[in-house]
C-alpha cells in the first residue's frame, strides 16, 4: 500500500481536531509564514561568517562562502584583545549559572510559602513582588547601583550575580503554580502524619513543580545570558565584562559597522555574525532541552482543580 502524501495526511489531522480543510490549510500557513520570518534571519547569521565583506555586500543573502573564512573569523574573534572574547564567554556563563541558581533557590521556596501561609503582611509582598514584576529594569538599576556602591561591591561579579539573582517574575509565577495546583488535602494529610513545613515543599512541593521548574530555567538563563544594562552600569573593569557588553565594546572599538573608522583589527561583519551566534547558540541549546516544559509551563496557572 503507497504511503499517503501530504495532502491526505492533513486531511486525516484536520478531521481528528474537528478542522475544515480550510482552516487546517490556515493553520498551515499562518506557520510557515512565521517560520520564514524567524528562520531566515537565523540562517542568515550562521551564513554570513563564511562571506568577505565584499561578498555579504554583492552576494545574496543566503549563499555560502566558505569554510576557510568561517574558519578565519573565528581566528579573527577570539584573537581580539587578550583573549578578551573567550573571557567574556567565561563572566557570562559564570554570571548566568550563578544569578539562575541564586533566582531559582529563592523563588521556589518563596511562592511555595506565599502560596500556602497566612501570615502578617502577605498580601503586601504580594503586591511588592507583582510591582517590581512590573517595573522595567533599567528603572531599578540606579537603586540597585547605590546598595553594591554601600557594600563596595561595585566593579565585581558580585554586582551583577545579586542583583541579576533578584527575579520577582519567577517568585510570582512559583506563587500562582502553588496556588492553583498544590492539593489542600495532601498538605493537610502530610501534617497530620507529622511532616514538617520544609519536609512538606521537599518532598510534596519540589516533585510538583517539574514543568515549573523548566520554565523558570529557561526564562532566568535567557534574562541572565542578555544582561547588558545591569553589568554596563556595575562594570568598569572589561575583563570583567560579561559577552553582550564585551560584543558591544567590539563593535564600538572597531570598523566592522563604521568601515569610516580607522583601525587595524581585524573585526569586520563576519566576525560580529559570528559573535552574535555565541550568543544566540547558548539560548536554542537550552530551549531545546527545556522545550516540553517551556510549553507546559506556559500554562501554570490557566486551570484549577
Amino acid at each position: 500500500m503507497a504511503r499517503p502524501g501530504m495532502f491526505q495526511r492533513l486531511q486525516r489531522a484536520a478531521r481528528a481536531d474537528g478542522i475544515s480543510i480550510p482552516g487546517m490549510g490556515l493553520r498551515v500557513l499562518v506557520l510557515l509564514l512565521f517560520a520564514i520570518f524567524f528562520g531566515l534571519p537565523l540562517i542568515w547569521i550562521v551564513l554570513a561568517p563564511t562571506k568577505t565583506d565584499t561578498q555579504l555586500l554583492d552576494w545574496p543573502p543566503l549563499a555560502f562562502g566558505s569554510l576557510d573564512r568561517a574558519l578565519l573569523a573565528w581566528k579573527n574573534l577570539f584573537g581580539y584583545g587578550e583573549n578578551s572574547v573567550a573571557i567574556w564567554s567565561r563572566n557570562s556563563v559564570v554570571y548566568t549559572i550563578s544569578s539562575l541558581l541564586l533566582s531559582i533557590a529563592i523563588s521556589l521556596p518563596a511562592g511555595y510559602a506565599l502560596a500556602i501561609s497566612r501570615f502578617a503582611g502577605r498580601q503586601f509582598l504580594l503586591w511588592a513582588t507583582l510591582i517590581s514584576m512590573i517595573l522595567p529594569g533599567s528603572a531599578l538599576v540606579l537603586p540597585l547601583f547605590l546598595e553594591m556602591s554601600l557594600v563596595r561591591l561595585t566593579n565585581t561579579p558580585w554586582s551583577v550575580i545579586l542583583p541579576a539573582g533578584f527575579f520577582p517574575f519567577g517568585v510570582y509565577l512559583t506563587y500562582i503554580f502553588y496556588a492553583t495546583s498544590l492539593p489542600k488535602d495532601l498538605l493537610a494529610a502530610a501534617r497530620v502524619d507529622g511532616c514538617s513545613e520544609f519536609q512538606m515543599f521537599y518532598y510534596i512541593g519540589l516533585p510538583l513543580a517539574r514543568t515549573l521548574f523548566g520554565l523558570l530555567i529557561f526564562i532566568a538563563f535567557t534574562s541572565n545570558w542578555n544582561n547588558y544594562f545591569l553589568p554596563l552600569v556595575m562594570l568598569n573593569d572589561d575583563r570583567l565584562y560579561n559577552l553582550p557588553l564585551g560584543i558591544q565594546a567590539l563593535i564600538s572599538g572597531t570598523s566592522a559597522l563604521r568601515p569610516t573608522f580607522a583601525t587595524d583589527l581585524p573585526i569586520r561583519r563576519a566576525e560580529v555574525a559570528l559573535a552574535g551566534l555565541l550568543l544566540i547558540v547558548p539560548v536554542v541549546i537550552i530551549f531545546l532541552f527545556s522545550q516540553r516544559y517551556v510549553v507546559s509551563g506556559a500554562l501554570t496557572g490557566s486551570t484549577k482543580e
